[in-house]
């Protein structure tokens, strides 16, 4: 009785100060802050940069081409990416190199990668599209050459890759890199690149399979960052009704275990009540003397004859 009147007077909120209910609180916390801080806007910045690129692309094939130069004077920044661009000029044949570990539409590929010299005297990378790859996807399939002479080409600009650490390899003849980074491949061509390149569209002098547009759908990135917003919120609040679960069902035992003492108190005061006087007494009476028990028929003689004796 003295260890339950201990446990239900205890405050509540040391029930919760065990090992078990401290690391469900610290991994709510921890997975709320990560999907909050981290994960929802990993995907919601896909789903934003997605959206300018798709407006991008309607905005470039609702405006006419410019000149490719005209851009280049003015510097070449990201949010021209897409722009619709024509330029005239020729090809540089010996500075051809390969993309390689880029499948177009799931199909393993090599894009084709020449710079072409601008009549203004600049000279810009272009990516001439790509072809599968022979073998198994390892081996270079026989490429068309690239026109020569002066030409005039349509293509759209985009923003060179991020620097790569990777070296470039030597193969079938070949230079073949992992990413359109015209830095990098400035260096590797001797050209003087400038810092965006060029995709052909299609039906173009030089052309082999142009690179496709991508898909205007902006998929499910924004779903995605909703529902690790909802995960952050969801956690620690299912916490929240765990433990008020455990304070409700611990309250309701401490008030049964109340209710246990208070009902085991009254039948034990009901008990020891005042005595019944109709009950038949249970004390044995005391001894009767010997006088009592054998009757007045016998008288003492001597005590007859007072204290002389006779």
């Amino acid at each position: 009785m003295i260890t339950s009147n201990s446990q239900t007077s205890q405050p509540l909120w040391k029930s919760f100060v065990n090992p078990g209910w401290v690391i469900a609180a610290l991994l709510a916390i921890a997975f709320s802050w990560f999907a909050i801080t981290w994960l929802s806007p990993w995907q919601l910045n896909k789903d934003h940069d997605i959206k300018e690129r798709n407006q991008r692309i309607e905005a470039a094939f609702e405006a006419d081409p410019v000149d490719v130069s005209t851009i280049l004077a003015s510097g070449y920044t990201p949010s021209k990416e897409w722009t619709r661009v024509t330029m005239t000029g020729h090809y540089n044949p010996d500075s051809e190199i390969l993309l390689r570990l880029r499948p177009v539409d799931g199909t393993p590929a090599f894009q084709s990668l020449v710079a072409f010299t601008l009549d203004s005297g600049d000279t810009i990378l272009v990516n001439r599209g790509w072809v599968p790859a022979a073998e198994g996807g390892t081996r270079v399939p026989p490429l068309d050459s690239v026109p020569t002479g002066n030409t005039t080409l349509s293509a759209m600009l985009r923003t060179s890759d991020p620097a790569t650490e990777t070296a470039p390899l030597e193969d079938q003849g070949f230079t073949m890199v992992q990413a359109i980074d015209t830095a990098h491949i400035a260096e590797l061509t001797s050209q003087d690149l400038v810092s965006p390149y060029a995709q052909l569209l299609s039906d173009q002098p030089g052309v082999l399979n142009p690179i496709p547009l991508p898909m205007l759908d902006r998929g499910n990135h924004l779903s995605y960052g909703l529902q690790w917003i909802a995960f952050g919120i969801m956690a620690p609040a299912g916490l929240a009704y765990f433990i008020y679960s455990e304070i409700r069902e611990r309250r309701r035992y401490r008030d049964e275990q109340r209710e246990m003492e208070s009902l085991t108190s009254t039948s034990g005061d009901s008990a020891a009540g005042p005595p019944d006087e109709s009950a038949p007494s249970t004390t044995p009476a005391p001894a009767a003397p010997a006088r009592a028990r054998y009757g007045q028929s016998r008288k003492n003689p001597w005590a007859e004859k007072g204290p002389k004796g006779f």
